[in-house]
């Protein structure tokens, strides 16, 4: 029941929160913070895929250190790909596990397990959504499908988002562009205005 509630306070503070911000940046940080809280971990990280390199790029994180979060290149081929390609993985002990990409910054950040999900919008994975524990962590289909959904929902809406800023964006170059447009076409020249000659019996 603990669980249920827990899931379904998140789900509306979070759908909230959304409902109010059009801020992909936002949206993210409220995802990770969200997860933290509920699940009362050690941090949660949402990435973005960076397709021309292959990496994985930091949207938003919580309870992470900075150390940690710039330590190096994420690989999407080297660090955790499975939950990529196949879905939640689940790593009880990011010391003795070969899909961790630095696992020695992992133990140095005080990191026990991890769970990695992947963020899915149209068929296609656009990041990852990771959740970081302190102590070793056998994640429960429960806390997958909590996790899972979350990703799901923070991936719709920053795709949502970023096109909606994309649109503006669009709209401001095209309303400038009319702007100039339109003082090109009203601007008068220095002998605009003025007689060519000036009729005679008029002075």
């Amino acid at each position: 029941m603990k669980r249920i509630v827990r899931n379904y306070e998140t789900f509306l503070k979070l759908t909230n929160a959304i409902s109010h911000s059009k801020d992909p940046k936002e949206i993210a940080l409220i995802v990770v913070e969200s997860i933290t809280t509920a699940l009362k971990v050690k941090g949660c990280a949402l990435f973005l895929m960076d397709q021309k390199r292959d990496e994985l790029k930091v949207a938003s994180s919580y309870g992470l250190s900075k150390e940690y979060i710039n330590k190096g290149p994420l690989s999407a081929i080297k660090s955790i790909s499975q939950s990529l390609r196949e879905g939640p993985v689940a790593i009880y002990d990011v010391s003795d596990d070969p899909r961790i990409q630095y696992p020695e910054e992992a133990k140095k950040e005080g990191i026990a397990s991890i769970l990695s999900v992947p963020i899915i919008v149209g068929g296609a994975c656009i990041g990852a959504l990771r959740v970081y524990t302190s102590e070793p962590w056998e994640f429960t289909l429960d806390d997958v499908d909590f996790v899972q959904a979350l990703a799901q929902i923070a991936g719709v809406v920053i795709v949502k988002s970023k096109a909606y800023q994309g649109q503006k964006e669009s709209i401001r170059v095209l309303k400038n562009m009319r702007d100039v447009q339109t003082r090109r076409k009203t601007r008068r020249t220095p002998y605009e205005g003025v007689p060519t000659s000036v009729p005679t019996g008029t002075l």
